[in-house]
């Protein structure tokens, strides 16, 4: 058997035993997977997937065994041609990120430019996705790991390191009757507006809501959305009051908009990296890594992400705190 014929596998298995989606995934052809994965199982003497005429139903208790060795044995040989890599100095790579829209438009610019200019061979690929299907992504093995925030513990699914901390804020028109206020509007206020914001405040375990149902208050939530931009242009067509990250929020683009306090309620949320465990991370990893998070050490990083530490994170400065560290 063949890594190759392994990471064919793997793709199989997460495109839904779809063959042709598998072949897009490793970048071959539906023949030559097709091919290679008879090779396999008749070197193995046993069949990993239950047929149906041509096309593949379910996965065999066996096939299952092999995939989970499969997925182990492809890590391993991929940690290491990171050292080896890493080791010879090469600059050229490719790092594929998978985010959620606010992520990839406001925070991953400016760090993805400082990699692009420090590392001028690699190629850098955004996966943007709804807020519920990052770590599925991720899970997936279609990147090298995942931005993504929460406002409880850290996300499962790998090893997650702590980026930095954000809010939101409550953004109006400057001809809105909020406008004038010199305090965050309280729940109540809120409960009473038509609400724009991300579609994750649909989610029953959104925090946003939990924050409304602990007061006894429902939402009205008149649009949502997935990318920030477009929440703020219907904000400023009168739609509704604008709840919002930070982070999406500019000083300098949205002067003709408000942006006040979220109230105190409204949890604040933790950016988190989160990436498979005992990988061994390429030096242009590791920069994009402390250009988002630059209280983070490369050292205690490659360790707890190899699976050589525990980690023990520095407390992750506040969104404002980050942009002056950056900016100064």
């Amino acid at each position: 058997m063949t890594l190759t014929q392994l990471r064919y596998l793997i793709a199989i298995a997460d495109s839904g035993l779809n063959i042709t989606l598998a072949a897009e995934r490793v970048y071959a052809t539906q023949p030559g997977v097709s091919k290679q994965l008879k090779q396999l199982e008749d070197e193995l003497g046993f069949l990993l997937f239950a047929r149906r005429g041509r096309s593949l139903e379910s996965i065999t208790p066996a096939g299952e065994q092999v995939l989970e060795h499969a997925r182990r044995a492809v890590a391993e040989a991929a940690n290491i041609r990171a050292i080896a890599s890493n080791q010879r100095g090469e600059t050229q790579g490719r790092l594929t990120l998978v985010t959620t829209d606010t992520q990839a438009r406001y925070v991953l610019p400016a760090a993805v430019s400082a990699v692009v200019r420090a590392f001028p061979q690699v190629s850098v690929h955004l996966q943007p996705a709804a807020e519920g299907e990052v770590l599925a992504q991720l899970a997936s093995g279609n990147a090298d790991f995942a931005v993504i925030s929460t406002a409880g513990p850290p996300p499962g699914g790998g090893l997650s390191v702590p980026l930095f901390r954000w809010r939101r804020v409550v953004v109006v028109p400057r001809s809105h009757p909020l406008a004038g206020l010199d305090r965050a509007p309280t729940l109540a206020e809120l409960a009473a507006l038509p609400l724009l914001s991300y579609e994750s405040s649909l989610r029953a375990e959104s925090s946003l809501r939990r924050a409304f149902a602990a007061q006894g208050l429902e939402p009205q939530f008149a649009m949502t959305a997935h990318e920030g931009d477009l929440l703020k242009t219907y904000v400023r067509a009168g739609l509704g009051v604008g709840v919002l990250a930070e982070m999406a929020v500019s000083p300098v683009d949205d002067h003709d908009l408000r942006a006040l306090p979220a109230p105190d309620p409204i949890p604040e949320c933790t950016a988190w990296a989160v990436m498979p465990r005992e990988r061994v991370l390429r030096d242009y990893a590791v920069r994009l890594l402390q250009e988002l998070a630059p209280q983070l050490d490369r050292h205690d990083l490659r360790r707890a992400v190899a699976g050589h530490a525990e980690p023990a994170w520095p407390l992750p400065p506040t969104w404002v705190e980050r942009s002056l560290t950056i900016t100064c």
